[in-house]
C-alpha cells in the first residue's frame, strides 16, 4: 500500500471509529487526572499556612500535617492518568501514535504515583520551621522524589511532540501546533536557567501538560479517533 493510500486509510478509519464503553470510560479518566490536579494545588497554594507558589514548589505541599492531601492529588492523578494509558492504547492501536503514546502516557501516571509515595525533604521554609535553604545531604526518599516527577514530565513531553506526527499525517494543522507549542513551552520553562521564578515556571508547565493530556483525552472522546485497523504506527 502506498504511503498517500496508508493516510487516506488511517481518516477513513478516524472517522468511523467508535469506542467501546471501557475505553470511554478510560479516557474520561484522562480528562478528569489534569483539573483534579490543578485544582487541589491551586486551592492549598492560597490556604496552606506559610506556602508561597513564588519560593516553593508543589511537592511541598506533600509535607506537614496536611501534605496527605497533596500525596492523595498525585497518586490520584497517576492512577487516573494509568488509567488513561490503556484506554489511549484502546482508542490509537494501530494507527499514528499509538505504539507510542500510550506507553509514554503510563510513565507519566507511574512518575505522578511514585512522587506522590516517596515525600521530599523540607526545604526553603516549608513547612513552617523547615530549614531555610535545600536539604543537605537529601534523604533517600527525597532523591527518589526528585527523579519521579521529572521523569513523568520528560514522557509526557515526548508524546506531545508524538501526537504533532500524528496530526500531519492526519492534516490537523491547529491540533498539530497546539502539541508541539505545549512541548515546546513546557519544556523552555523547566529548562530555563537560573533557580529565580523556578517554582512559578513548573507550575506553569505542569499546568500546560495537563490542560493537555485533558484537550487529547476530549478530542479522541468527541470522534478523533483511529479505528481497530489501520496500517500506519508511530
Amino acid at each position: 500500500m502506498t504511503s498517500e493510500s496508508s493516510t487516506l486509510a488511517d481518516r477513513a478509519a478516524l472517522r468511523a471509529a467508535s469506542p467501546s464503553r471501557t475505553t470511554r470510560g478510560l479516557l474520561v479518566c484522562g480528562a478528569l487526572a489534569g483539573p483534579v490536579f490543578v485544582v487541589t494545588v491551586a486551592a492549598q497554594a492560597f490556604t496552606r499556612d506559610g506556602y508561597d507558589l513564588r519560593r516553593h514548589p508543589i511537592s511541598l505541599l506533600t509535607l506537614g500535617t496536611l501534605g496527605w492531601i497533596q500525596m492523595s492529588a498525585f497518586i490520584g492523578a497517576g492512577l487516573l492518568s494509568a488509567a488513561y494509558a490503556v484506554g489511549l492504547r484502546r482508542a490509537l492501536r494501530p494507527g499514528p501514535a499509538g505504539a507510542w503514546v500510550p506507553p509514554l502516557v503510563g510513565v507519566f501516571g507511574l512518575g505522578l504515583i511514585v512522587g506522590g509515595g516517596f515525600r521530599p525533604d523540607p526545604a526553603l521554609g516549608f513547612p513552617p520551621g523547615a530549614p531555610a535553604g535545600n536539604a543537605d545531604p537529601m534523604s533517600w526518599h527525597g532523591i527518589v522524589h526528585a527523579v519521579a516527577p521529572p521523569l513523568a514530565f520528560t514522557a509526557l513531553v515526548l508524546a506531545c511532540f508524538v501526537v504533532v506526527r500524528r496530526a500531519v499525517v492526519l492534516r490537523q494543522p491547529c491540533w498539530a501546533a497546539y502539541s508541539a507549542a505545549t512541548g515546546m513551552v513546557a519544556l523552555a520553562l523547566v529548562a530555563w536557567p537560573g533557580q529565580e521564578g523556578l517554582s512559578v515556571r513548573l507550575a506553569l508547565a505542569v499546568t500546560l501538560a495537563f490542560a493537555w493530556t485533558t484537550t487529547l483525552a476530549l478530542r479522541l472522546l468527541s470522534g478523533d479517533r483511529v479505528a481497530s485497523s489501520g496500517p500506519r504506527r508511530v
